[in-house]
């Protein structure tokens, strides 16, 4: 019997692996040069933590979510998202205060797989709790932009918008529930069942988006602080020099969300999902999770669609030096491999006991820079390098061999 990957889950293999590494290891540095910690949380929850955070309504938890029972009759849900465990986590520990957060790891959705979207997905993210400030939305849509500049997503493109609160948003729904009502003749199966539940959720919808232009949008229904709020952003963002395009009808898909709202777009991706990544700001969550509240505002990126977008393959990362191990002396070249991998440097070696020639070549597919030739001269403790580019060769002793390594 062979196995297979569940349906809506890959392998991630070399050489496409070198593209996650890099991605993963460029976002360490992009998080931790903006001042957000790493936090690690499980990989499943209360049921009720996504349940009550993400939204009743929504087709996260309707459709989506991995619900089991565990041995002790407790609901608990493979996550689908990251921030509902973020604010979960935080009001755990009761502290107040400013928290800023760096996660990463897989998520998990019961979706339709197809490219760009998958049942078990990889997700970077950030979360800025404590503060209500405009200045830490447009700080996390800058980290955004930066990192995915720099990771070389072509052709982005950020959306923003403000979606309204608490105070001004009931009153645009009742204008756009009116405004579908109208409509529902055109409106497809599923949006006729958010209508009275979600309706700013139909705006997003794939099939009837393109049928609702003129529909009314939450820009133009904002109270006086969130058009403040809203202005503030968008000058920060100018301030910023971080390009955006505003999108008056761009909604987010979990329940949580309140005023600004904001998207990054790979426009070359040329799939139905060409959404890299967003979040928004989400005042009201602690609240739900039945916390006091806490003002938060983040956004989640997509590492699989992000390497959609990364035509390239990623070429190994050359080696400083390859061991050539000559007769029976294993043992010697496994030692110096490991003292000069201590000291930082970047060392394979042959451990099949194959012919020298067969050793120079390997060290010639692994791009190494030098090979270390393990001889008859250890005895007297010296090794042979050869610069592989030029053929040069020398005796050095085998104690000068990382100070040498690192010189040339």
């Amino acid at each position: 019997m062979t196995f297979r990957a569940p349906k809506g889950t890959d392998d991630i293999l070399p050489p496409a692996s070198r593209t996650w590494r890099r991605l993963l290891l460029m976002w360490e540095d992009w998080a931790a040069r903006y001042g957000y910690d790493l936090v690690l949380l499980p990989f499943f929850e209360t049921t009720e933590v996504f349940a009550r955070g993400v939204g009743e309504s929504t087709e996260v938890v309707q459709k989506q979510m991995y619900t089991f029972e565990d041995k002790g009759g407790r609901s608990l849900t493979l996550r689908p998202e990251g921030t509902a465990s973020v604010v979960r986590a935080f009001l755990e520990t009761g502290a107040d205060g400013i928290l800023k957060a760096a996660y990463s790891g897989a998520m998990f959705r019961y979706e339709r797989p197809q490219a760009g979207r998958r049942r078990q997905f990889y997700q970077v993210g950030v979360e800025y709790l404590g503060s209500r400030a405009a200045a830490a939305d447009a700080e996390v849509i800058e980290l955004g932009y930066r990192y995915l500049t720099d990771a070389g997503v072509p052709g982005l493109s950020v959306l923003v918008n403000s979606i309204g609160d608490r105070v001004c948003r009931p009153a645009y729904l009742e204008v756009l529930k009116e405004y579908l009502k109208e409509r529902r003749a055109v409106l497809c199966d599923d949006s006729l069942t958010r209508l009275e539940s979600n309706p700013m959720r139909v705006l997003d919808c794939k099939v009837c988006a393109p049928r609702l232009s003129d529909a009314p949008s939450p820009v133009d229904h904002l109270c006086m602080e969130c058009a403040t709020h809203y202005d503030e952003v968008r000058a920060a963002l100018r301030d910023m020099d971080v390009p955006y395009e505003e999108a008056p009808r761009l909604v987010r898909g979990l329940d949580y969300y309140e005023r600004t709202a904001f998207e990054y777009v790979a426009t070359d991706l040329e799939t139905a999902q060409n959404a890299v990544g967003g979040g928004g700001r989400y005042d009201g969550l602690a609240e739900l999770l039945g916390g006091k509240p806490v003002p938060g505002v983040g956004f989640a990126l997509g590492l699989d669609r992000m390497v959609l977008t990364l035509f390239e393959v990623e070429e190994l990362e050359p080696l400083d030096v390859y061991i050539v191990v000559a007769g029976d002396r294993r043992g010697d070249g496994a030692k110096l491999a490991s003292n000069l991998r201590y000291e930082g440097i970047r060392t394979d070696l042959d451990v099949e006991g194959r012919s020298v020639k067969a050793q120079f070549r390997a060290a010639d597919r692994r791009g190494a820079a030098t090979a270390l030739v393990v001889g008859d001269e250890w005895d007297d403790g010296r090794v042979v390098v050869k610069d592989l580019a030029t053929g040069r060769q020398e005796v050095i002793l085998k104690e000068e061999v990382a100070a040498w390594t690192r010189r040339t």
